[in-house]
């Protein structure tokens, strides 16, 4: 097929396409791939994009040091367990986990996933055995999994324990992942604040990808409000050695587990940081589009100034003779010719690889390059001034009509109800609470229903039931999260009218021992649990539908 029946052949699919998405891959084979190509641009930088790369649900990768909180933090996103989590003091998790939405829980082994199309990960095989040995998938079926994927990965090594070697470039690895996910979390300790070798390689790897990352002061309930200052004014110091930027990084303050607060003080702050994290988190999905555009035009500025210093390489370079002479003077020589492009070709600074990474990564080269190809150049200009713009109608488009319904759904990230929104302690769900299957069986609540009625007639209930605010000031009490004391609260509201009469007090008495003792909460009200007046009330409902 002729070069210009390709062209005219592009030209119609772009044409008949109607996504953000789906455009992005078009533009990318036609234009920017034969370029990377051309000038061996995966044998400098990262490797070739997939259909999968584009495809794939946003993802989350979440770093720390060792014992920060990285599977709690999950589990707490989550609202359950997933296979092969462990948390301990220790070191516990010395694996990569993609962590995937399934129909059935299940985990794929790394080799078997970089072979794999429909998932991202197939150009992560170069890391060698080493690595796929200590990587993995999950799936699991979970609400908050069907619009994002999480990667779990090893601790961050210690200062004790910086001489451990891992078999494999793990700040490459890390690299590698944060060219690919949505967003990077790091999570740090109130307690661990010093910044370790590993620590300072692997932000090392997160440059150029400031943009995603967001760094959690996780466990601050373990401090009081003086010393949280002071950790607070310690961490931002560290982490300004590491990050050498003018900007002052965003940390959000929180504590992410479902235990019971140690130390109170703080817990508005808590909630509001939060609140503001899992709202950038919520919005994923409906951004994803838009990432997946701004990483491509971010990747299409490195392949044009790459273009360039390889052309320019291939024109310094003699024919024949005195060849191994020049090659080391141009790798010494190339912030010189990195200058030389700029002007000549008005290209940003910004735009171009880290010089000493190219310069690493020309000597093992053997300097067989390609001269400047000006039609390809073309293309990749009309791409970024062009095609580009004329994406961004149908982009904003997209964004309006996803406004509604790309939002995550379950777990704590789903937008909470009940007494627990601040500033509205009467909002309460309009779902109906149907429930399918009723029981006769005992309320297994009445055993401590005694108990629980003398704290709800102490709290002066009006008409039978008690206020919102009047129950969220007994809930708080107990210093669990407000993420579970909302759910509990969701729980206990059978009847969804923003209060709790006896059998409903009751019932959110129970959960909240229930979870004090160190046991999960149900997604939904088990027929065991709902109070007998309740089941009348559905029996009477199911009989009349009949």
């Amino acid at each position: 097929m002729s070069a210009k029946a390709m062209k005219n052949r592009g030209g119609k699919c772009l044409k008949a396409v109607h996504t953000v998405t789906e455009t992005l891959k078009i533009l990318y084979r036609q234009k920017l791939l034969p370029l990377e190509k051309y000038y061996g641009f995966s044998d400098f930088h990262s490797s070739s994009l997939e259909d999968a790369d584009f495809d794939n649900k946003p993802m989350i990768l979440v770093l720390g040091q060792c014992s920060t909180g990285k599977t709690t933090f999950i589990r707490y996103l989550l609202e359950q367990e997933y296979p092969g989590s462990r948390v301990g003091p220790e070191p516990t998790t010395d694996s990569f986990t993609a962590i995937m939405h399934g129909e059935m829980e299940g985990i794929i082994h790394g080799n078997a996933l970089t072979v794999d199309p429909n998932k991202p990960f197939r150009k992560l095989g170069p890391f060698g055995t080493t690595f796929l040995n200590r990587f993995q998938c999950v799936h699991l079926p979970n609400r908050v999994l069907e619009s994002i994927s999480i990667i779990d990965t090893p601790g961050i090594l210690s200062v004790a324990k910086r001489k451990m070697n891992r078999g494999y470039d793990f700040p490459s690895v890390i690299r590698w992942f944060a060219e690919h996910v949505d967003r990077i979390i790091l999570l740090c300790d109130a307690h661990k604040l010093e910044i370790s070798d590993e620590f300072s390689r692997t932000i090392m790897a997160l440059r150029g990808n400031e943009d995603k990352l967001r760094v959690v002061l996780n466990k601050a309930d373990m401090v009081d409000s003086q010393e949280l200052m002071r950790v607070y004014g310690a961490l931002m110091w560290s982490l300004g050695k590491v990050f050498c930027t003018p900007e002052v990084l965003r940390v959000y303050i929180g504590s992410f587990w479902t235990s019971p607060m140690r130390i109170t003080d703080n817990r508005k702050l808590f909630e509001r940081e939060e609140g503001d994290l899992f709202a950038d988190l919520r919005n994923l999905p409906r951004n994803s589009a838009l990432r997946k555009l701004n990483d491509l035009v971010k990747r299409a500025r490195l392949v044009k100034a790459h273009s360039y210093i390889i052309s320019c390489l291939k024109e310094e370079m003699p024919v024949v003779f005195c060849r191994g002479k020049k090659r080391r003077d141009l790798i010494y020589d190339l912030p010189t010719i990195y200058s030389r492009i700029q002007q000549r070709h008005q290209i940003s600074p910004g735009d171009f690889p880290d010089c000493a990474k190219m310069q690493e990564r020309l000597m093992s080269h053997n300097f067989k390059f390609k001269g400047l190809k000006p039609k390809l150049l073309a293309g990749l200009d009309e791409l970024l001034n062009t095609d580009i713009a004329k994406l961004m109608p149908l982009l904003r488009q997209e964004e309006e009509e996803a406004a509604d319904h790309l939002l995550i759904q379950g777990g704590p990230l789903e937008s909470q109800r009940g007494p627990f929104i601040v500033g509205n302690p009467f909002h309460h769900s309009g779902s109906n609470g149907e429930i399918n299957q009723v029981s006769n069986e005992e309320w297994v609540v009445s055993k401590d229903k005694a108990k629980f009625d003398e704290i709800f007639y102490n709290l002066s209930p009006h008409e039978g039931k008690l206020s919102g605010t009047k129950v969220k000031e007994w809930m708080l009490r107990t210093r669990l999260p407000s993420s579970v004391l909302g759910r509990i609260w969701k729980l206990a509201d059978v009847d969804c009218d923003g209060k709790l009469d006896d059998e409903e007090f009751a019932l959110a008495g129970h959960l909240i021992e229930v979870k004090l003792e160190g046991f999960g909460l149900p997604h939904e009200l088990p027929t065991h649990l709902l109070p007998p007046s309740k089941r009348h009330r559905k029996n009477s409902k199911i009989t009349g539908d009949d």
